[in-house]
């Protein structure tokens, strides 16, 4: 990744918590600490944000209140190539006419790519998803009532009457922060609240998550792993990851990760 990606990552990461440690931003970029902790110097230096002992801080820190998850803009660059491959596959599942729900998320954001000549009835809880969808494609769009979080394009709300209940799908597509036997796993409250409401909706649930996603971990469980019927997941995912979903009876898709996002890359059952 180029130096000025780093930096960008890094100024928008320190945005989202109070202090942001080197290896939270080395596995969000990628690259080594030692490189990290330049990066983070250099930026010092510039004015741009304050070196603290393990990490950086915002030079304005962020106010009260913020989701924890990852920055939308942070996470839509990393692993597209694979993300892209896992969301054509996912919409090789929809049937003409059928609903579902989409969770906010880069890699499930990437199914709007795929959707465009599309008829579908969509739930969605991201603001980036939905707006693309009224707009490139002939889905009919629903939203849950809500606050709108920027930084995430989230739609999230606490409250039970946010229209999440009156819609039904066939079945709902999650990305995730990590997975591994616990369950799936993700770092914000708030997030898993909404996620749980809108799975209560849904026959099946698909998580759709790079290879990455495995061997990282998040503070929160939004549900066991007997709560999904599919994993979608690049050919990159390891023979003890693939062993610890078939031995949980969850369906494998692994799709092949080409040189070009676009090219058209049918799923294989692990």
């Amino acid at each position: 990744m180029h130096e000025r990606e780093r930096h960008r990552i890094i100024l928008s990461a320190v945005q989202e918590k109070p202090v942001v440690t080197v290896q939270d931003i080395a596995e969000l970029t990628d690259a080594s600490e030692a490189t990290i902790r330049r990066d983070i110097a250099s930026l010092h230096v510039q004015g741009k944000l304050r070196r603290v002992r393990g990490g950086a801080e915002a030079v304005h820190p962020p106010q009260q209140g913020n989701l924890a998850a990852r920055p939308f803009k942070v996470s839509e660059t990393l692993n597209i190539d694979k993300k892209r491959a896992i969301a054509r596959a996912a919409v090789d599942l929809c049937e003409e006419g059928s609903s579902i729900i989409i969770n906010g998320g880069t890699t499930t954001f990437q199914m709007v790519h795929f959707m465009s000549a599309r008829r579908l009835q969509v739930m969605t809880n991201s603001f980036a998803i939905a707006e693309h969808l009224v707009k490139h494609s002939k889905c009919n769009v629903n939203v849950p009532g809500g606050s709108i979080y920027r930084d995430q394009s989230l739609i999230l709300s606490p409250f039970e009457n946010d229209a999440i209940r009156n819609f039904y799908a066939q079945r709902m597509f999650i990305g995730a922060q990590g997975i591994n036997a616990l369950g799936v796993m993700e770092p914000d409250a708030l997030v898993i609240q909404s996620e749980q409401r809108l799975m209560r909706q849904a026959e099946e649930l698909i998580v759709m998550v790079d290879s990455t996603k495995f061997s990282r971990r998040s503070s929160m469980i939004l549900c066991p792993l007997d709560n999904v019927s599919t994993i979608i997941t690049d050919d990159g995912v390891s023979d003890e990851a693939a062993s610890m979903v078939e031995a949980a009876g969850i369906k494998l898709l692994t799709v092949k990760v080409s040189a070009s996002a676009d090219r058209e890359v049918p799923p294989s059952v692990a």
